[in-house]
């Protein structure tokens, strides 16, 4: 069987992030359509395999050898990534205190998911970069 690696494990929070995207775009939508609950009935049986094979493939992951080296370059990028975070939810705030009287709860919330896309997509980026050339 193929070896799992920390690079598949890392880019696959790209789907958890946009998962949790979807979730919120189930939860603060306004309008209704006839096709909506086919949409969470699919986004629920794919969060659920998801969710299985994710497990079996981090299992597996934990039983091989680790690769301390990529295991290093996982911490720098989240290192990374939590200032990207940081700097991403202070300009919302900011945007948020300057629109307050423009800006929904809805809108904010879209913001928070982009931003939470956004990082998991950054971080799987440098992670690559980082991986490839051995830093």
């Amino acid at each position: 069987m193929k070896k799992v690696t920390l690079k598949e494990l890392v880019a696959d929070k790209i789907i958890f992030a946009v998962l949790v995207a979807l979730y919120y775009w189930m939860w603060a939508r306004n309008d209704w359509k006839d096709f909506y609950p086919t949409i969470q009935t699919v986004v629920g049986g794919f969060t659920f395999w998801y969710f299985v094979f994710r497990a079996i493939r981090v299992r597996k992951y934990k039983q091989e050898a680790a690769d301390e080296m990529a295991e290093a370059n996982l911490h720098r990028c989240d290192s990374i990534c939590l200032k990207v975070c940081k700097a991403a939810l202070i300009g919302i705030g900011f945007a948020c205190a300057i629109g307050r009287l423009v800006l929904t709860t809805e809108v904010i919330g879209y913001c928070l998911m982009g931003t939470l896309i956004l990082i998991e997509v950054v971080r799987t980026v440098a992670f690559w970069l980082m991986d490839e050339k051995g830093l």
